[in-house]
This record gives C-alpha cells, sequence and structure tokens, in this order.
C-alpha cells in the first residue's frame, strides 16, 4: 500500500476509534421561542452537561416541534428538552423512554390569553363571552401552552371547536411570534406561555399598552428534560441517573435562565398522565 494511503487509512482508523470510544449525548429543545435563539441559550447548558457527566455533548437546534420528535424517534438525539405534550408524543415512539427531570414550576405550568386593546377585552376570572367571533392565534400546533391546553379550557367552556367559535384561527408557530402579532393587531387574541409573557414584559418588549393578559388558565403540568430507553446501550449502565443527576444538580442562575426556570426537579412519565388524557380528547394523540 502507498505511504501515503497508508496514513489516511491509519487517520480513518484513529478517529473511528475515537468515536466508538467516545460516544457523543446529543440534545436538542422545542423552538418555543425564536429559533435562532436556541444554539445561545443552550450553549452553555451543552458545556454544563459535558463537564458534569465528563463525555462529549452537542446541542443540535430543530426548527418545529415536530422536527423535535422526529429526532428524538430516529435516535439524532438522546435528550430532549421538550414539552408537555411533545414529550408524551416522542416517549410513545421509542419504547422504554423517561422523564427524567422538570423544572421546579412545571407541574403547576398556565397558559395567558391575551388580547389586543382594540378589543376592550378586560382581565377576568373566567374566559369572556366575547371571545366569541374574534380572531385567534395560538403557538405551535404541538405547544401544551400554546395550544393543546388552551384549546381544552376553550373546549370545556364553550363547547365548540376554536373553529366555529372564532372567525379566524392561526397558528404563530412559537409564544414570541404570538406576542407579537397579538400586539401589533394582527391577531385580536392569542394563547401564550405564560413565562415567555412574563420574561417579555420584564425586559420591556412589549408595549402593554397594546396587548394585556385577560385570563390565566388553571395549572398544568408541562415541560421536562426527556432521554430514549436505550441510552445506557450506548453510555453504560448507571448513565441516566448520573444525567439526572447533574440536571437536578444545575444550580447556576445564568444557565437555569436558558429556560427559564428556577430549579430542576425529578420527573416521571406518570407525571404527564393528564397531558396524554387531553391530547386524545382533542385528537392530537391516536
Amino acid at each position: 500500500m502507498p505511504f501515503k494511503k497508508y496514513l489516511i487509512s491509519l487517520s480513518a482508523l484513529f478517529f473511528c476509534s475515537l468515536s466508538l470510544a467516545s460516544p457523543t449525548l446529543v440534545f436538542t429543545a422545542i423552538p418555543d421561542q425564536d429559533a435562532s435563539k436556541l444554539a445561545q441559550r443552550f450553549a452553555k447548558v451543552r458545556d454544563y452537561l459535558q463537564q458534569e457527566l465528563d463525555v462529549n455533548v452537542r446541542f443540535v437546534p430543530v426548527k418545529s416541534y415536530a422536527a423535535a420528535i422526529t429526532a428524538f424517534r430516529n435516535n439524532q438525539v438522546q435528550l430532549a428538552w421538550f414539552g408537555g405534550l411533545s414529550g408524551v408524543q416522542a416517549r410513545l415512539l421509542v419504547p422504554g423512554s423517561q422523564a427524567i427531570a422538570q423544572g421546579k414550576e412545571d407541574p403547576n405550568f398556565s397558559s395567558y390569553f391575551i388580547a389586543h386593546s382594540s378589543t376592550g377585552l378586560k382581565p377576568s376570572d373566567q374566559l369572556p363571552a366575547e371571545l366569541k367571533g374574534k380572531t385567534f392565534t395560538f403557538g405551535s400546533k404541538g405547544s401544551t401552552s400554546g395550544r393543546l391546553m388552551p384549546e381544552y379550557f376553550l373546549r370545556q367552556q364553550f363547547k365548540q371547536s376554536p373553529d366555529s367559535l372564532f372567525r379566524r384561527v392561526g397558528f404563530s408557530g412559537n409564544h414570541s411570534r404570538t406576542i407579537a402579532l397579538v400586539e401589533s393587531g394582527a391577531y385580536q387574541v392569542g394563547a401564550v406561555n405564560y413565562k415567555v409573557w412574563d420574561k417579555a414584559v420584564a425586559q420591556g418588549s412589549v408595549n402593554t399598552d397594546n396587548v394585556s393578559v385577560i385570563w390565566q388558565t388553571p395549572s398544568y403540568p408541562d415541560y421536562q428534560w426527556s432521554i430514549r430507553g436505550d441510552l445506557e446501550q450506548r453510555f453504560g449502565a448507571g448513565f441516566n441517573t448520573r444525567l439526572q443527576q447533574a440536571l437536578l444538580n444545575m444550580k447556576d442562575p445564568e444557565l437555569l435562565a436558558s429556560f427559564p426556570r428556577s430549579s430542576f426537579i425529578p420527573a416521571t412519565n406518570a407525571d404527564y398522565q393528564a397531558i396524554l388524557s387531553v391530547g386524545k380528547d382533542i385528537g392530537l394523540i391516536d
């Protein structure tokens, strides 16, 4: 064999062996806000996990909730920061998959219904009857706080589907976009993740003279970290516990601000049984 080809073969063998010896943990997160900022948000989380677990870690951004689920199903990612609905959907596709951690706030999550000032709608303890005939935007079609639970509460109160209740129904794609659409008047009313709204108001990035909260939903379980059921086949026995502990030990406020959460607590699949039931009732889960 010529010397040059011999060196190339040795190099290929070396990097192949290195890859086999050092598998990479790949994770993603649903694009619940501006997808262009996802990589920036999770770069420090990647570095933290790599240091804590002593394995290679890589973050892969996705463009939609459906893409996050597909990546999880196809083993393109082994760990994902999902919403309640997307997590349930993903775990149903991969036997043995588990929810292992959730934000301290996630067992009692909620959505805000926001309205443009021109509607005249005011804060209320229940969904106002005046919603009928308005234009309305959800977030992503697969969002728990931006679609699933808001639709559930609308159906509970009005006994109608959103298409029957509203003059026009849209799906913005993410919570930040929902706020922008209602603030501009492109839609009169929308449903949004309460944390995204609160953060936007705190940062001064939303004009509350033009758009305001008119109703807050009852609480429900939402976001969580989920792992594939075959993770330990790649990283060895006990890795699931080590990964869960690394997430629970995440205390740096700057890291937690990426989510944003005050801390993480243990989670199990059973914590999301209510989401599974609602998803089946509405027809988003078979």
